[in-house]
């Protein structure tokens, strides 16, 4: 029986790529634990980028095929499939040789590896309740998630999630999220009374802003999604600079005019140097009970923006009165329909989010 070597487990491997970053998994510092055990069984664990990788299965079947392929001899494979979600700092989780990059050890939010904020180009395209779903979503793929709601005219997290009269506590100076459904929370709701129309001004609403940003607890976050105030005036300009985005998600429905509003947060992103992570669009079409899809707003109408304007389309969400009631019911509507076609488009768009963003942190980490 021939001896069986570490170094040949890792050569093998070393022939697998990761499809989205286009290396192999060995360079990008994807593979620990091999160990060769009697009888020629040999076990291995990958570390993928997210815990929401759509790609796992695929992955892992394909070290399987390279070791049985490339090493003689071995008579069983274990894969233990895990997850270190990267930065976009360009720092991958325990890999960093040498010391921190020193923007992480800096900035605000020092311990949240990657910050998403979710845009609209207008109100009325079920932006918030696409935020709420995908925090929810990526946080039942085991990630760490916070979620800030940072709409200051209509604050909805509360609404969503049944906090309606929750108050956050203060700790050592800072606000202490509050927790539901495994998701840190935020929002301008809990702290300010909603029966009160507030009117802000830019000064004051970039405040409080801030505020959520440096004196909240949020703690270590693999992603902490941004629920941004629709449209593109100072406000959202303000927070785009102010924060250290990795991405933005720009949520849309099919008709032209919202596409002519979407241009707008494009060029937003754009202009300050945000990498655009792709764009959902939701109330995309009404299924109707035989299974057909009814476009009661136009046809892929953001599917082809996304082509024209060089953007990844992230899916298509469709119309679900339930969407709307499991907002209004304070329990996000993933939870209440697992399974259900538009569960599945969510879950699938959140997927994509989550690939988005291993992406661009792996290629900000190759520019550097």
């Amino acid at each position: 029986m021939s001896i069986i070597t570490e170094a040949q487990i890792i050569a093998a491997l070393s022939t697998v790529n990761d499809p989205d970053l286009n290396r192999d998994l060995v360079t990008l510092n994807m593979i620990s634990d091999v160990r060769i055990e009697s009888g020629n069984r040999v076990s291995f664990t990958v570390m993928l980028t997210t815990p929401a990788c759509p790609l796992k299965e695929q992955i892992k079947q394909s070290c399987i095929a390279a070791v049985n392929a490339q090493v003689p001899g071995v008579s069983a494979i274990e894969v233990t499939m895990s997850s270190k979600v990267t930065s976009s700092c360009g720092h991958h989780g325990g890999h960093h040789h040498g010391e921190p990059h020193t923007c992480c050890s800096e900035k605000p939010l020092k311990n949240v590896k990657n910050i998403i904020a979710v845009a609209s180009g207008k109100g009325g395209v079920g932006k918030s309740t696409f935020a709420v779903n995908l925090a929810v979503t990526l946080a039942k793929t085991g990630a760490k998630v916070g979620l800030i709601d940072a709409d200051l005219y209509g604050p909805s997290i509360p609404t969503m999630f049944g906090l309606l009269d929750a108050k956050p506590v203060v700790a050592e100076k800072n606000l202490v999220p509050l927790e539901k459904f495994g998701v840190k929370l935020m929002s301008i709701g809990f702290l300010v009374d909603t029966d009160t129309a507030v009117v802000w001004r830019g000064p004051m609403a970039s405040s409080a802003i801030k505020q959520f940003i440096n004196e909240v607890e949020w703690k270590e976050l693999d992603y902490l999604i941004f629920d941004m105030p629709p449209g593109t005036g100072d406000i959202q300009i303000t927070l785009v600079q102010t924060l250290p985005l990795t991405g933005a998600v720009i949520v849309t429905t099919p008709q032209d005019v919202a596409l002519a509003d979407v241009s707008k947060a494009v060029s937003m992103f754009r202009k300050v140097d945000v990498p655009i992570l792709g764009l959902v669009e939701n109330m995309s079409y009404y299924e109707l009970p035989d299974g057909t899809k009814d476009y009661i707003f136009g046809h892929h109408g953001g599917e082809i923006f996304a082509r024209t304007h060089g953007l990844a389309f992230l899916g298509a969400i469709p119309i679900d009165r339930q969407v709307r009631e499991g907002g209004d019911s304070g329990t996000p509507y993933i939870l209440d329909h697992p399974g259900s076609p538009t569960s599945e488009a969510v879950n699938r768009a959140a997927m994509e989010v989550a690939r988005r963003v291993s992406i661009t942190n792996a290629e900000n980490a190759a520019a550097k």
